[in-house]
């Protein structure tokens, strides 16, 4: 397939006098016209030329393309149903630049499109054009204030556990090997003795109830992957076998799952692998520990209450202060969307954000973020690196003087960074100042001598050391200073009524899990969830403009009737 670059022809005559019949007077355009006319040709095709060739049968317009996904997905269709709506909508005629006569595509164009995007790294591309749109039109810019907020996404794979994952894996890679080269299957292994165990899918409906018969069930996959692997890597099998994506996802879960020793009988000895906690060899972090042989990507974690298989989703977007009842200036507008492993902590998450956000040139000025975000290091380098202040709340002092609010904290300490000296509330002066490194963190330590602490009257309070004298634990200065004006502020009325500007992306997650179904991921692997997250961000942003040029209040949700009735009730 080949693209050859071309402006998007204008909308068709007779569709466009049709949709300002339809829709003249006080009626609403819907929202594929109001892009087209305020927007234009928003996806040019030169913007996803790079992943289509040059030479061959000519293919459908990438950028036109581009406009469908994000209409489907502002519309929540499946291809089949975005195909029809491009065949059969006067709207998407008009936004697209059809004929009325033109046959539009089959659905199957979509799924290639979103293939070839991904190949090429193009996944940011449509968000990039849109962002860079509004840019020019004044509706989004640097400085000003921003929003993050994480929500956990569900992949688009069946929850294994570990005996079914084990399981799965063999028959995952048995049915690669069937599709790739079934002659050498039908040589190498018993056809029919093999389908027997794994023609269907493993799932505890068909596994064994008791625990004997399943640790013995678990063994047996185990033997027949290690079978599998030693029949590939035989000599005379062929080689690329062994690269096939299901392999390698074999060859990992019997390595994460089980261990294998050699008695001296030269028998090997295959064991299950457990908790080091239960005594066992131990199994691999979280992090890196498969758990679908389907989706490589996708990863178990666990925040407070809530435990999934999937991903995790960031999405910030810029906030305006606004007086109830005022219609904004401007629109609030989603800025970036990364998807990450559900296992990466945010705080790992945060410098990638500014990164895309200064790539974008819409780097706030204010960046409000919730507890899980910051730490000393990021507030500092924030604002030294990308000039971005940090408005988030910092996790409190945790030491058991702090906690108890009886006691000395490393707050009530005077430190003296010039002299390299702390001073207690009781008026003592450290004795001793080390810079050491603590789990790989630079910290100074400073010791108070026993002497001083021993007589104190408030000793009890402040120290139970057996040393019998206290010891701080400080982080650079920089980092010292910035976290305890941090605290500092936090306690104030004023922060926390600027503070509570940043709970309204919540209400952005809520928008974009009702509209376009993202918490739940519609394909496999990393990069083409990334895609769907950043097409919905860009849906989500059509959808707020479309309000504000129509004057209509933004983020509006369904109301239930007993929402409805309890609203009445209050007024």
């Amino acid at each position: 397939m080949s693209v050859q670059p071309q402006p998007w022809p204008q909308p068709d005559p007779q569709i466009a006098a049709a949709i300002r019949a339809m829709y003249r007077g006080k009626r609403e355009a819907p929202l594929a016209v109001q892009v087209r006319d305020r927007l234009g040709e928003l996806f040019p095709d030169a913007a996803f030329a790079d992943a289509f060739g040059r030479a061959g049968k000519p293919g459908w317009s990438p950028g036109r393309l581009a406009l469908v996904t994000v209409l489907q997905k502002a519309a929540h269709l499946t291809d089949r149903q975005a195909a029809d709506e491009a065949r059969e909508n006067l709207a998407w005629k008009y936004a697209l630049g059809l004929s009325l006569e033109d046959p539009g595509f089959d659905h199957s164009v979509l799924s290639e499109f979103r293939s070839r995007v991904v190949t090429h790294g193009l996944e940011e591309r449509a968000l990039d054009l849109l962002l860079e749109r509004l840019r020019e039109l004044g509706l989004v810019d640097a400085g000003g204030s921003q929003r993050t907020d994480s929500t956990h996404i569900v992949a688009a794979v069946r929850d294994l556990n570990r005996l079914e994952l084990a399981g799965e894996s063999v028959r995952a890679a048995l049915n690669a090997l069937a599709a790739a080269c079934p002659d050498w299957v039908e040589q190498v292994l018993v056809v029919e003795d093999w389908s027997r165990r794994y023609a269907d899918r493993i799932d505890t409906w068909r596994l064994p109830t008791s625990k004997a018969k399943q640790d013995a069930l678990a063994l047996d996959y185990a033997k027949d992957g290690y079978t599998l692997l030693h029949a590939m890597y035989a000599h005379g099998s062929p080689a690329w076998l062994r690269e096939l994506p299901a392999v390698q996802s074999l060859r990992i879960v019997l390595v994460q799952n089980y261990t294998r020793t050699m008695a001296g009988s030269g028998h090997i000895h295959v064991k299950r692998r457990e908790r080091a906690e239960d005594g066992g060899d131990g199994l691999p972090p979280g992090p890196i520990r498969l758990a679908s042989p389907y989706d490589t990507d996708t990863r178990w974690s666990a925040k407070r209450e809530t435990f999934w298989n999937g991903y995790k989703l960031h999405v910030s977007e810029t906030c305006h202060p606004q007086a109830d009842g005022d219609r904004p200036a401007r629109p609030n507008i989603i800025t970036n969307v990364a998807t990450t492993a559900s296992t990466l902590p945010d705080t790992k998450a945060l410098e990638p954000i500014h990164q895309m956000l200064q790539r974008r040139r819409l780097l706030p000025a204010r960046h409000y973020l919730d507890s899980g975000y910051p730490s000393a290091e990021l507030i500092v380098g924030s604002a030294k690196t990308y000039g971005v202040a940090l408005i988030t709340p910092v996790l409190l002092d945790t030491s058991r003087q702090a906690k108890a609010q009886e006691g000395f904290a490393a707050h009530d300490f005077a430190v003296d960074w010039d002299n390299q000296q702390a001073v207690c509330p009781a008026g003592k002066t450290s004795t001793t100042w080390n810079n050491v490194v603590q789990e790989d963190v630079t910290k100074t330590v400073v010791s108070f001598a026993a002497l001083d602490c021993i007589p104190c009257p408030f000793k009890d309070r402040c120290t139970s050391a057996r040393s019998n004298r206290r010891q701080l634990s400080l982080h650079p200065r920089e980092l010292t200073e910035a976290i305890r004006d941090a605290r500092n502020r936090q306690q104030t009325g004023t922060w926390q009524r600027d503070y509570a500007l940043r709970a309204g992306v919540e209400g952005t997650v809520r928008q974009a899990t009702h509209t376009t179904g993202l918490r739940r991921a519609r394909y496999r692997g990393l990069a083409k969830t990334h895609l769907d997250h950043t097409t919905s961000a860009t849906a989500l942003n059509l959808i707020r403009l479309h309000s504000w040029w129509n004057g209509r209040p933004l983020d509006r949700a369904n109301q239930s009737h007993l929402a409805r009735l309890q609203l009445s009730l209050a007024a």
